[in-house]
């Protein structure tokens, strides 16, 4: 399993991951799942991965195969004249490679799904975010959903949901991103460190910062700890509740 997020600022796209990969509680490896490419200040490129390993490292490497001899039958990514069309040549990768997999065993034997975020800009266009499911269909967010979480999202979701405002820097969405991932690493084995950080400033079309936060950052750790203590806190400053009346004491 994995966690990635990408979200949409007024400032740009934000993007993190984590790199855990197991195949076994005897089976943990770290592996990429930020992948990026670009045309520095025409186009920049940002796909997230989550679900079967060799599917999504299939769909990588087609997508590169193809950006050095794209056809009409394979376009590339590289060349798409605009982001929904890289979703749809992604997507139609993505649904190419399930469908090749399944025929080379039993299907009960293994499940080669993955889900995709996609983001990123052409000159002259606004940026966009899509996610993209297994059959290789896609969403694309917007006010209403700026964001999108793939992989193992339920821990992380709520903090992001209760604090996200698409005027935020990038320097607070990391924070805030950096929250929900350490919420999600506490509550899942399949969720680690080290993670993947990468933005896209509005109308630069070339990736911003980058970074990767290593299993021992000291940042990442005072950031955990100090949500820690500022939850503790926050509950104790709750209304205080009383058995006797089932509730809060009535004044």
């Amino acid at each position: 399993m994995t966690y990635c997020v990408g979200m949409r600022l007024d400032r740009g796209l934000i993007f993190m991951s984590d790199t855990r990969t197991n195949a076994g509680v005897d089976d943990v490896s770290q592996v990429r799942k930020m992948r990026h490419w670009e045309n520095p200040g025409e186009r920049v490129i940002t796909l997230l991965s989550a679900g079967n390993l060799a599917t999504t490292q299939a769909v990588v490497s087609l997508l590169d195969e193809r950006t050095k001899a794209p056809s009409e039958r394979d376009p590339s990514i590289l060349s798409a004249p605009s982001m929904f069309q890289i979703a749809t040549i992604v997507g139609n990768t993505l649904r190419e490679v399930i469908s090749s997999l399944r025929h080379e065993g039993p299907e009960a034997s293994a499940s080669f799904r993955a889900s995709l975020i996609l983001g990123g800009q052409i000159a002259g266009s606004e940026p966009r975010l899509f996610l993209i499911y297994p059959e290789g269909n896609f969403i694309e967010a917007g006010d209403d959903s700026p964001f999108f979480q793939t992989g193992e999202t339920k821990y992380g979701r709520p903090i992001i949901v209760r604090t996200f405002d698409p005027a935020m820097t990038f320097e607070d969405a990391t924070r805030l991103l950096m929250v929900s991932f350490d919420s999600t690493i506490r509550s899942n084995l399949a969720v680690d460190l080290p993670l993947d950080l990468a933005t896209h400033e509005r109308d630069a079309c070339r990736l911003g910062h980058q970074q990767r936060i290593e299993t021992n950052d000291p940042y990442f750790r005072r950031i955990s700890e100090q949500w820690s203590l500022s939850l503790r806190e926050a509950v104790n400053r709750l209304p205080q509740f009383e058995f006797e009346t089932g509730g809060e004491t009535e004044t």
